[in-house]
């Protein structure tokens, strides 16, 4: 039997990682990369790591500086950059405060006063494609609502729609493994358009303050702790990448599973009830964050085949979180796709522990809403023609995906 590798420079990988997954999670649970990388396999494994206060989230401060060429050159040029990271990237206290900070404008309500909004949107998308017979998922459906519902959330004009698409594929290409020199200065590019944009859109607001996130944030204090500008701009960049990015793909995933499952597609029709199940096991099935890392800042030991393994501070911990949620030791038949399991809510797809994602109770709103009224409204749809994935990894999503009621 071949020792598996985790490679995500192989094209069969990023178009289909779960084989490679198990392969790892059986033979090489705890997997060591020839630059001494660990990736971690189990559930068990990645649940725990997400949630243990060894670890850190802050890669730049904490990770031991790379030998191989290129991840070297990536390192040093995430040295030379300046700015405020992103909630995502901080650990205690700094996290604890931005995140207690943003969470007191990002709150239930004002994500669940969107619903009535966000069922306007897709009804009036699926109207359309009732009456052509169709839609190319993507571009109809799963991007420009997602875009829109951010944008309704921070009262941001959507009159560059486009070049935020844009923007935002360029600058989650640098969360590749597989990301070169040139992406990343792509990504640059990026960056100093986007940045002069929010902070003029951010001036006009503070001038002229509404009822939406955006004038919340810009409000929000603590003990007279406030969000600096470069905090703020930081933030809403995150919730635009990851508040539409993620759930752009999270649509696209869940069609095109319920698509290879017409059983369940069936079920979820018949049987409307299994709604909350049933996003929580797309999730599982093929979420759109298929990895994240982490760094122990204490020696860490993690069970192998062969016995105990010492993981040293500094050391890049990979957390697959798309083998988590397919592994046979958490989830019965992973590989299966089942609206009706009953412990699908233990998924992984949203991380864990501290960095649990903010922006989840949204990105299964939206979800909810997109899915469910295709399901009802389409039960017979039909894939035509191929279907396109993006090259990516850690971020995974369907490309194009044409369908035909």
């Amino acid at each position: 039997m071949n020792k598996p590798v985790f490679n995500p420079f192989n094209p069969a990988f990023r178009a289909n990682p779960y084989p490679f997954y198990d392969a790892l999670r059986e033979q090489e649970p705890v997997h060591v990369t020839p630059y001494g990388n660990v990736i971690l396999t189990r559930f068990e494994d990645v649940s725990w790591t997400l949630r243990s206060n060894d670890f850190s989230r802050d890669i730049d401060a904490t990770a031991n500086e790379p030998t191989e060429p290129l991840a070297k050159a990536k390192w040093n040029r995430r040295q030379d950059r300046s700015g405020a990271k992103t909630i995502l990237n901080l650990d205690p206290p700094d996290h604890t405060r931005l995140r207690r900070l943003v969470s007191k404008a990002f709150t239930p309500t004002a994500i669940d006063r969107l619903r009535p909004r966000i069922q306007q949107l897709v009804d009036d998308v699926l109207d359309r494609a009732a009456k052509s017979g169709g839609m190319e998922l993507v571009d109809d459906l799963a991007f420009p609502i997602p875009f829109q519902v951010i944008s309704d959330l921070l009262n941001m004009p959507t009159d560059r729609a486009e070049d935020m698409r844009d923007w935002s594929q360029l600058i989650t290409l640098a969360l590749e493994p597989t990301s070169t020199m040139e992406d990343l200065a792509r990504t640059d590019e990026a960056f100093a358009q986007l940045i002069p944009y929010l902070f003029s859109v951010i001036e006009d607001r503070r001038a002229h303050p509404g009822d939406d996130l955006l004038s919340a944030l810009l409000a929000v204090e603590d003990d007279g702790d406030t969000l600096s500008l470069e905090e703020l701009i930081s933030f809403v960049v995150l919730l635009y990448i990851a508040g539409h990015e993620t759930t752009v793909n999270l649509i696209g995933n869940s069609i095109n599973a319920l698509l290879k499952f017409p059983d369940q597609l069936s079920l979820w029709n018949k049987t409307p009830s299994v709604t909350t199940r049933a996003i929580d096991e797309l999730l599982r099935f093929d979420g759109p964050v298929q990895q994240t890392v982490r760094v122990p800042i204490v020696p860490v030991t993690y069970q192998t085949l062969n016995g105990p393994l010492v993981v040293e501070p500094g050391t890049i911990v990979t957390t697959l979180l798309g083998a988590g949620n397919h592994d046979p030791a958490m989830f019965d038949d992973p590989n299966t796709l089942r609206l009706d399991r009953t412990n699908s809510n233990r998924h992984l797809a949203f991380a864990g522990g501290i960095h649990y994602c903010l922006g989840a109770s949204l990105a299964k709103l939206e979800a909810e809403i997109a899915v469910g009224s295709i399901v009802s409204r389409f039960p017979s749809m039909k894939a035509v023609g191929d279907i396109t994935w993006r090259d990516r990894l850690t971020i995974r999503g369907v490309d194009h995906l044409q369908l035909e009621f």
